[in-house]
């Protein structure tokens, strides 16, 4: 058999990202911070069961912010509510380094790191119902319709949070993009496991991604869902 005949098969197949890595330019001060903080605040990805507690160094409600960009509504919400935990993926090195920084000029004990495809966390590192609450804010939209399957925010996606979040824990999310709303709103009625909030939390912080909307012309469209006990 070939390699082609192989990767037909999906004997090779290989896994649709949601994101692209893009390298970016990292400051001398992002640098700096990824080389001394990370050995505190990062977790290193191995496709195994973390235990949050360990990590965190402390038990307490964890909140997983995904694609945290640079890291300010991540920081905002750890200072807000110290007595919580939260931990961010990010592939983007420049943005880690940046929330890095302010990690370490806040002193934040209750935050930790990831560098890596968060479906592959959540699938391989996070127990069931570990999580209290996840974030997804300003998600890659992924605008042309032959890219829609690169969409983090499919069927397959929603029953492994459902998987991952306790009993009445939230799924917040919000997009620029009026067609990726339209796309998440189709795949969350179409899921049992989650019913509509009446409205979302109002602790997410103003970011560069609302500036870029309002640029744009674009409307923020924002929900939530929680988690229910006996899905139909």
């Amino acid at each position: 058999m070939t390699q082609t005949d192989r990767e037909k098969s999906g004997e090779f197949s290989r896994p649709v990202r949601s994101f692209v890595k893009r390298q970016g330019r990292m400051t001398a001060g992002q640098r700096r911070a990824l080389d001394s903080g990370w050995p505190r605040y990062g977790i290193e990805y191995a496709a195994q069961l973390l235990d949050l507690d360990a990590a965190f160094g402390r038990a307490a409600p964890v909140t997983l912010e995904i694609g945290f960009g640079n890291g300010d509504n991540l920081v905002d919400m750890a200072q807000r509510c110290p007595e919580q935990n939260f931990l961010g993926i990010e592939v983007h090195e420049p943005g880690v380094g940046h929330c890095l920084l302010s990690i370490i000029e806040h002193d934040l004990g209750n935050v930790r790191l990831l560098r890596h495809d968060a479906v592959e966390v959540l699938r391989h590192c996070i127990a069931d119902h570990a999580l209290a609450r996840v974030n997804l804010f300003f998600p890659d939209p992924w605008p042309k319709k032959r890219h829609h399957k690169r969409r983090i925010v499919q069927r397959n996606f929603v029953q492994l949070l459902a998987q991952k979040l306790l009993p009445g824990g939230i799924f917040h999310v919000a997009t620029d993009w009026q067609n990726y709303a339209e796309h998440i709103a189709a795949v969350m009625a179409d899921s049992p496991e989650f019913s509509a909030c009446a409205r979302p939390p109002d602790d997410r912080s103003v970011s560069r991604f609302d500036s870029r909307g309002r640029r744009l012309g674009h409307e923020n469209w924002e929900r939530a869902w929680c988690t229910c006990s006996n899905p139909a």
